[in-house]
């Protein structure tokens, strides 16, 4: 069992940045798969970004548009989100999930991710 914790969430106003932490309790971190997904109230969940233990790093181009970078970090077991150029579009509860199928790429579907936090809130004003 893998438990995930994310915290940075906050208030931001348009054009900030906001980075998330998500600490995994894993010894064997390296090895997973993490993404990072969102859910704005009334919408699905959409994924954001994810590296894989590769370090191979896949993003949502329509959503992110090269303003987010995801990072990881094995010897903290944490992976990292930095979100630039904020919009309020951006407003949603950020969640950070794990995939221990080792696979070159991160995979893009919520449904191949095991482990979930509870999730952060991200809200951005105009």
């Amino acid at each position: 069992q893998v438990q995930l914790v994310e915290s940075g969430g906050g208030l931001v106003q348009a054009g900030g940045s906001l980075r998330l932490s998500c600490a995994a309790s894993t010894r064997t971190f390296s090895t997973y798969a993490m993404g990072w997904f969102r859910q704005a109230p009334g919408k699905e969940r959409e994924f954001v970004a994810g590296i894989s233990w590769m370090t191979i790093r896949t993003y949502n181009a329509d959503s992110v548009k090269g303003r987010f970078i995801i990072s990881r970090d094995n010897a903290k077991n944490t992976v990292y989100l930095q979100m630039n150029s904020l919009q309020p579009e951006d407003t949603a509860v950020y969640y950070c999930a794990a995939d221990g199928t080792v696979v070159p790429n991160p995979s893009t579907a919520g449904t191949d991710y095991e482990y979930w936090g509870q999730g952060t809130q991200v809200t951005v004003s105009s």
